[in-house]
């Protein structure tokens, strides 16, 4: 794994945490227990913070970043997508943040809340709680049901499972 101290920052990395030997981790990020950092990951905390709660996904080729001085909350049991961007204040627990995605400066986005695919929450905007956003600017298209709360909950244990499989397992370079 890739940890990198930066300005006497250095990142935290909870129990049961799998964060991929490809990934950047650098500054203060505090990653919570049993989460799952993927390869090709870039997490920033070099002046600012990243808080990332317990049982969170971070996907593929993702990118958070925290603004000078400030925070950037993920919640728990999170899931962001492949290759999205993150440089919002607060991530709710539970929420989703599709692929290809972006969540921009000051942004806000609710507990439970789905942002879709390649959706773009532009500076300063709020998701409400347990809506499903797509398009850019995002625009809530419905409510959040139960079929959503059941296959995100099964993606989210996917992601746990893989984590500690990985932990298990590590990767073996073959070439």
């Amino acid at each position: 794994m890739a940890l990198y101290r930066f300005s006497g920052r250095e990142p935290t990395i909870g129990e049961g945490t799998y964060v991929s030997e490809l990934a950047m981790v650098i500054g203060d990020v505090r990653i919570g227990d049993n989460c799952y950092v993927g390869h090709g990951t870039v997490l920033r905390g070099d002046y600012g913070t990243i808080e990332i709660g317990p049982g969170t996904a971070v996907e593929e080729g993702t990118v958070i970043h925290a603004p000078p001085g400030g925070t950037c909350r993920i919640g728990k049991s999170v899931t962001l997508g492949h290759g999205c961007i993150v440089h919002g204040d607060d991530i709710g627990d539970y929420s989703l943040i599709g692929l290809g995605a972006v969540v921009s400066l000051n942004a806000v986005v609710g507990t439970w809340a789905i942002v879709a695919e390649g959706c773009v929450v532009k500076n300063k905007g709020v998701i409400p709680e347990k809506v499903v956003v797509a398009g850019n600017p995002a625009r809530v298209v419905r409510n959040i049901e139960p079929r959503d709360v059941e296959f995100w909950t099964w993606v989210k244990q996917l992601y746990a499972d893989l984590a500690h499989q990985y932990l298990r397992e590590g990767m073996e370079k073959i070439g």
